[in-house]
């Protein structure tokens, strides 16, 4: 029964059908999930357990560092510490990658953002974690942050967590997308989005309007277009913005519609994380049947040349992106 299907059932089941595979990587998402339900509970109680607020410093972002954050960060680096299987991380919080191990058996590279969303913590609003899972580089025991440089088309898996209404772990391997709802009751994430699939045409965007009249005309002249009923299906479009990429992201995922956080006038370069959010989001949707760009190019094929590379992004459901790219390439 699919109510009674846990996460570690599941992916033990999908390893099965890889004879030759060894296990690590099932491991290692088990310990991702296991970190984020240590997350969980701590967020369910923010508000009594004195890590709401900030905690005084500044990340390499240039942000204020959030207490939970740092928590969330702390707990992950932890986990994956003791995970046996990670030569090294990468997070959106640390300026430098974090090398872990140097034992053969050490094969993948993680890349993560603690908690996106951070402005939305103090007033209860939805967060949620992302993460990204290559393998090494190299065969040889030195592990460096060259390791961690890798375009988006070479993980292995990548996957969220979101804290919202009831907590949610959704993970993408080579062509699947399944989605766990954690049943606190029990300490357990159990399978209730089999399959994920997101629908060809959506009625949903998320853009953050404050900076309309810093994009491009392009994506302006998108936008208008969309105050109108699709020319297609005559159906009216709808704005829904949270400000937590993972959440927005999430919703247009299930329903259809299109994510956009697009380059600026003062941001050309864009703002979002390459390595910690574009690319494990753009994973994600493409194995559900998605597009994700950055107005120019497929995000999965950017070649990062930092650790904390911005970029911008476009993602979503196919029609509704190709038909944005039409209005780029005529304007822009």
């Amino acid at each position: 029964m699919q109510a009674f299907m846990t996460i570690d059932r599941h992916i033990q089941e999908s390893q099965a059908k890889f004879p030759t595979a060894r296990g690590h990587l099932s491991r290692l998402l088990l310990d991702i999930a296991f970190a984020c339900k240590v997350i969980t509970r701590d967020v369910r109680k923010a508000g009594l357990s004195n890590i709401l607020g900030r905690t005084g410093d500044i990340n390499v972002q240039g942000e204020e560092v959030q207490k939970l954050d740092e928590y969330a960060n702390n707990v992950l680096i932890n986990v994956l510490r003791g995970n046996g299987t990670v030569a090294c991380l990468g997070s959106e919080e640390v300026e430098e990658a974090i090398c872990l191990s140097s034992s053969p058996d050490a094969e993948f590279i993680v890349n993560f953002d603690p908690l996106d969303g951070s402005s939305n913590i103090d007033v209860n609003a939805t967060i949620g974690t992302v993460f990204s899972i290559l393998r090494k580089n190299n065969t040889s025991e030195n592990t460096s942050e060259k390791d961690l440089l890798q375009p988006g088309n070479k993980q292995v898996a990548a996957g969220y967590v979101i804290y919202g209404s009831s907590t949610m772990f959704v993970y993408a391997t080579a062509g699947e997308v399944h989605g766990f709802t954690y049943d606190p009751a029990v300490g357990e994430f159990l399978l209730s989005h089999p399959n994920i699939r997101t629908p060809e045409h959506g009625y949903l965007y998320s853009a953050n309007f404050v900076y309309y009249d810093k994009f491009s005309e392009g994506v302006r002249q998108y936008l208008d277009s969309l105050k109108d009923k699709d020319p297609v299906t005559n159906k009216a479009y709808t704005q829904r913005y949270i400000g937590t990429m993972v959440a927005d992201i999430h919703r247009n995922l299930l329903k259809g519609g299109i994510f956009m956080y697009p380059p600026t006038k003062t941001s050309p370069e864009g703002k979002l994380r390459l390595l910690y959010e574009a690319s494990p989001m753009a994973f994600i949707v493409e194995n559900a049947g998605g597009i994700a760009t950055d107005g120019k190019q497929r995000i999965l094929d950017v070649e990062p040349e930092t650790l904390h590379q911005r970029t911008s992004l476009f993602i979503g459901s196919k029609y509704n992106m190709e038909r944005l790219m039409e209005y780029i390439e005529k304007y822009d």
